[in-house]
């Protein structure tokens, strides 16, 4: 015969760690799953991946995951300064970048690398069409879809 004794500290004990699991199996059965911020392109949702975007292949297979078809060699290939306050004009690009799921703000005061590529299969347009990339140490923070005239159009990668 085996005879156990509790104190009341240990039964406390006990009842804080069972009601914290109780706890955190109400919160996994109803709060929803968080998905990771990605863009997606079409209706099946593919992951595209920003990073490890270093060579010119890699940078032509990113605009390529959008469906974009680009002349293999960048139309410009320069260095870019992110202000540290952003103007007007600045804060409207960088909101195009949110509605992506993108966000400068972070890389305020930063130099980054900003690649043009001239598009090839823009629908429906004549004129000339160039896609921007920003690139901050093998990632992609930025970039749109742009037309050469002033009073042109801007938006995301996704195809309209």
């Amino acid at each position: 015969m085996f005879i156990y004794s509790m104190r009341a500290g240990t039964i406390r004990f006990f009842a804080v760690i069972l009601l914290s699991l109780m706890v955190l199996g109400a919160l996994i059965a109803f709060v929803p799953q968080l998905q990771p911020v990605s863009a997606a392109v079409s209706e099946e949702s593919t992951e595209i991946n920003y990073e490890k975007i270093k060579s010119n292949e890699e940078r032509i297979a990113f605009l390529a995951q959008f469906g974009w078809e680009v002349d293999p060699t960048p139309k410009e290939d320069t260095t870019v300064a992110i202000p540290t306050e952003f103007d007007k004009v600045f804060a409207e690009y960088n909101e195009l970048q949110k509605k992506q799921g993108l966000d400068l703000s972070k890389y305020a005061a930063r130099t980054v690398e900003r690649y043009t590529y001239q598009i090839k299969n823009y629908p429906d347009y004549d004129g000339a069409v160039y896609a921007n990339l920003l690139i901050f140490r093998g990632r992609v923070i930025g970039g749109d879809i742009c037309s050469a005239v002033q009073s042109g159009f801007i938006h995301g990668f996704i195809k309209p």
